[in-house]
């Protein structure tokens, strides 16, 4: 399945608005009941106001109801491949650090879990200690 993830986050990735930067990002994010969610980078001149592949995605499958994830896949033209910027891995660290994260580019791939990429990361949980 993480093939399909990866096709589905390529596909994705050319619908991307990226005048600004050029750099085309595309995101599957895929629910522990297998519904797939995707995202693609969306610029703004208003810089601060653009989102990230992964952030759409992720607003796509919380407005959708799903709240469990197993996976993501992101996508760019660049290896090796780009890992999700901080504040991506910041929203998804809602959800859970047992992420399976795929970055995936022309011609490489890496894998990660979202802990891996978010150390000592600030949760729901770290608020009860």
């Amino acid at each position: 399945m993480s093939a399909e993830l990866v096709r589905r986050a390529r596909e994705v990735m050319r619908n991307a608005h990226a005048p600004y930067s050029r750099f085309h990002v595309g995101a599957a994010l895929e629910a522990a009941d297998g519904r797939v969610f995707v995202g693609t980078n969306v610029e703004s001149a208003s810089y601060g106001l653009t989102i990230c592949a992964e952030r759409m995605a992720l607003g796509a499958a919380v407005a959708a109801g799903a709240k469990q994830f197993t996976r993501i896949a992101v996508t760019t033209a660049v290896d090796p491949p780009a890992a999700p910027c901080g504040a991506c891995r910041q929203l998804l660290a809602e959800f859970g650090l047992d992420l399976e994260v795929i970055s995936a580019g022309p011609k490489s791939e890496r894998r990660w879990t979202l802990g891996e990429l978010l150390p000592a990361a600030f949760t729901r949980e770290s608020l009860d200690t």
